[in-house]
């Protein structure tokens, strides 16, 4: 409700033939505050444009239940829960307090909350002390003033509406600011964990290439052995070292990024060696309805859809009259009230110019919110997709893995019963280590889709509460 000002009747011995008239004005002023919220605001009321909703995913057909994987559900708000890591809970759960770059899009949501204070501000009278005109020749005076624009169109309604929305958009952009962080520090966990497998493969490998390396040098020191076979055991040794350092930087450098991406200097963040054992869930990915409801990204366009479409409002409110009042209480002459009328004759195109543009402005953020809705879809079908082929790839790596572990064990027996020499041991064991290191990248590269295809989804399996306005 839009206050209602009220004045004090002047103080006087004796009533003129000019009391009744300045009476009748300021009673006129006070109906004019009160129609005012009877008035509807000009512009069009925001309606969602219809998008088109496929009744399911075309990729879905290709999930199904796929042996040794996952079938936890997330808790709710913690969608990296179906991992069922405690340790990777504990680092996610630091993103949101500890992460930069979302505490500068927190301070961006301040403002725009800010921004709706000082739109609505605008509905209010203006009080001031000072200077004011008073009396029937609008006489200088000094006393309390009240100026107010009154809100007959609808144009500061509509403008608050706008930078309402502004701010919703605003919050929705964090929460998928926190999203995507959340995702890149569970994927940079995933790869840390990779790596501590990997290290632990190629260290094995190491150890089994340099035991080769000295054999076959003492055998060539014996004469058994040729230069051209030194120089191979020393290349298959040489080459697991590098490969072997090259995983101990990679697992610094994901170390590092989860520093970073926890708000710490790297130099104060570690995370110990343990197995790379998660299991690889089954996402539910529901159906593309509800689709609309998840994403904070396009919960956070159809906000600006609003804006846009308020600000349509505003720009024709301007084209119309506008009515104010200025009133007060001076010393001199006591309370007085005058209403101001004014209304734009000719402005040379630039108020129908505005509305061209806002219209255009609405048909951009329709533009892009449909854009977005296509975008969604797009990406989740990508993700089904992705997940099941990679889960098929899973079955034929495993077949190779045992093979190859079947390989490496008959050639490690067959060496200490005497059948087999060394040197077939170490292409056995190269096997093993070429099969194992696709494994781990395979298995990565899984987790690492899970993690999309659950980004992707909007990150709960919930629809987005609609943020709070501050």
């Amino acid at each position: 409700m839009v206050p209602e000002l009220r004045y004090a009747p002047p103080k006087a011995v004796a009533l003129t033939a000019r009391r009744p008239l300045r009476g009748l004005r300021t009673l006129g002023v006070a109906g004019a505050v009160l129609l005012v919220a009877a008035c509807a605001p000009v512009g069009p009321n925001y309606v969602r444009p219809a998008v088109p909703v496929p009744a399911g995913y075309k990729e879905a057909r290709l999930q199904g239940s796929t042996p040794g994987v996952s079938t936890a559900v997330p808790s709710a708000g913690k969608w990296w829960s179906i991992y069922n890591d405690p340790t990777l809970d504990a680092l996610v759960s630091q993103v949101a307090v500890s992460n930069q770059t979302l505490a500068a899009s927190a301070a961006r949501v301040a403002e725009a909350g800010a921004l709706v204070r000082v739109a609505g501000g605008e509905q209010y009278p203006q009080v001031g002390v000072g200077s004011i005109k008073s009396g029937k020749r609008n006489r200088n005076d000094f006393g309390l003033g009240v100026t107010w624009e009154l809100d007959l169109w609808g144009r500061v309604r509509r403008d608050v509406e706008a930078h309402r929305a502004t701010a919703s958009a605003s919050a929705y952009d964090l929460a998928g600011a926190t999203l995507s962080m959340q995702a890149q520090v569970v994927q940079a966990y995933f790869g840390l964990r990779q790596n501590d497998a990997l290290i632990e493969l190629l260290q094995h490998a190491v150890d089994v290439n340099a035991q080769s390396q000295r054999m076959v040098q003492n055998q060539f020191t014996q004469g058994v052995a040729s230069s051209a076979n030194v120089s191979d055991a020393l290349a298959r040794y040489t080459r697991t070292q590098i490969q072997l350092g090259d995983a101990k930087s990679a697992r610094a450098q994901y170390e590092h990024a989860l520093a970073v991406m926890l708000g710490k200097a790297p130099s104060e963040f570690s995370l110990a060696p343990a197995p790379f054992d998660t299991a690889v869930p089954v996402i539910p990915a529901g159906v593309p309805a509800t689709l609309l409801q998840r994403r904070p990204d396009i919960a956070a366009s159809e906000q600006r859809m609003v804006a846009a479409n308020a600000r349509v409002g505003v720009a024709k409110a301007e084209q119309l009259p506008t009515i104010s009042v200025a009133a007060g209480i001076g010393i001199l002459k006591g309370p007085t009230a005058t209403p101001d009328i004014r209304a734009v004759l000719f402005s040379g195109g630039r108020l129908s110019a505005q509305v061209d543009n806002a219209h255009a402005g609405y048909n951009e953020a329709v533009a892009n919110y449909r854009q977005a809705v296509l975008d969604a879809y797009r990406e989740v079908e990508d993700g089904l997709v992705i997940a099941a082929n990679l889960a098929g790839s899973a079955d034929l790596q495993a077949k190779a893995a045992a093979a190859a572990v079947e390989s490496n064990r008959v050639m490690q027996n067959q060496y200490r019963e005497g059948v087999a020499d060394y040197p077939a041991v170490v292409d056995a064991s190269g096997a093993l280590l070429d099969v194992g290191q696709a494994d781990l990248q395979l298995r990565l590269r899984r987790l690492d889709a899970s993690v999309n295809l659950i980004k992707a989804l909007g990150g709960n399996w919930a629809p987005m509460p609609a943020p709070t306005a501050r």
